[in-house]
């Protein structure tokens, strides 16, 4: 009875924490709060994302928010065809007063890095991240290092450009917990974001002076938040997963095999992930209970860009809610008295 309550409290005290973020973050970025939602998701679940979306929506921007409001050590990386993996990753200097090698760290060692139009980098520059990504680790020179724990990848990449891009392969792609886009503000949103930067033209995010106090209290803001966080990742390793939506998510996962638009379907491991993703937001909902509605909203999040469509379809003809919500039409949910 004791661990109910405990986990209950937890529930909450984590909804109301994401709650403050979440206004926090809309104070200077609007129409984001889905966006919000599912990094929260990604981050809970130990997962990273995927923004695809066309440049000056806010990608960057709601990275540095978020990472300043959970307290993540926050790094940006701009892709471009001539990097290396060694500018991501970091490489051995020799330094001539020791006589010895000392690894130089990349922009890699940090808890949220933000990799900007991952898909112009070359492949094996990619690849480079999927080591980190899967294991929490790289290998330089053949020793492996631990990164920074929690670690985030949050990649953007733009779906409108084909000239100089390289597409993301299966095995990246599926590194990925969600993949998800911003879209364009709507009316509303776009005159709050206009009056918003004409009258307070500043990054809220980013240190406005370098004096010894501004230091010190963004150090002691970042520390707090993220130990604040930290105990309540538990929190989502106790959410229930009742039978049937176990069932159910199988059932989405095997529709996939069979549908007529798709060469290969979700994989076990993407199954794994809708079911992480779906705990993950049920937490962020302060519940700790997995509903139908929590499956239906990840499933397009996780899955859609782990499936491979055939010849007669393109990826980008298709729209993942609507295409994923027409197949989850087809599969009977389950009923509140089952659960």
């Amino acid at each position: 009875m004791q661990d109910h309550v405990d986990i209950e409290a937890n529930s909450n005290s984590l909804k109301q924490l994401i709650t403050t973020a979440t206004d926090h973050i809309s104070a200077s970025l609007f129409g984001v709060e889905n966006a919000i939602e599912e990094l929260f998701t990604a981050f809970l679940a130990r997962g990273h994302i995927l923004l695809e979306d066309v440049p000056g929506v806010g990608k960057t921007e709601l990275a540095k928010a978020f990472a300043y409001q959970v307290g993540l050590t926050f790094r940006r990386i701009q892709c471009t065809p001539d990097m290396l993996p060694a500018d991501i990753l970091g490489a051995l200097i020799f330094n001539p007063k020791t006589s010895e090698f000392q690894l130089r760290k990349g922009p890699i060692f940090s808890q949220l890095l933000l990799v900007d139009e991952i898909n112009r980098a070359l492949p094996r520059t990619q690849s480079a991240l999927l080591e980190a990504m899967a294991e929490g680790q790289v290998t330089i020179d053949g020793e492996t290092h631990m990164l920074p724990q929690p670690f985030m990848v949050i990649a953007t990449q733009n779906p409108i450009e084909s000239q100089g891009v390289f597409p993301l392969p299966e095995a990246q792609l599926d590194r990925f917990l969600l993949k998800t886009s911003l879209g364009y503000p709507n009316s509303e949103h776009s005159y709050h974001l206009l009056s918003y930067h004409l009258n307070l033209p500043v990054d809220l995010y980013t240190k406005k002076n370098t004096t010894p106090e501004s230091s010190t209290n963004d150090a002691d803001t970042y520390e707090s938040s993220l130990k604040t966080f930290s105990p309540l990742f538990n929190t989502v390793q106790h959410v229930q997963l009742h039978e049937d939506i176990l069932r159910y998510m199988i059932a989405i996962a095997e529709a996939t095999h069979s549908h007529p638009d798709i060469e290969i379907g979700a994989s076990p491991r993407g199954m794994i992930m809708m079911a992480k993703a779906a705990r993950a937001l049920a937490a962020v909902k302060g519940r700790n209970f997995v509903i139908p509605d929590d499956v239906k909203r990840v499933a397009p999040l996780v899955l859609f860009h782990r499936l491979v469509f055939r010849g007669f379809h393109q990826e980008q003809d298709l729209h993942p809610r609507e295409w994923m919500m027409n197949l989850l039409e087809s599969i009977p949910v389950p009923v509140e008295e089952g659960m």
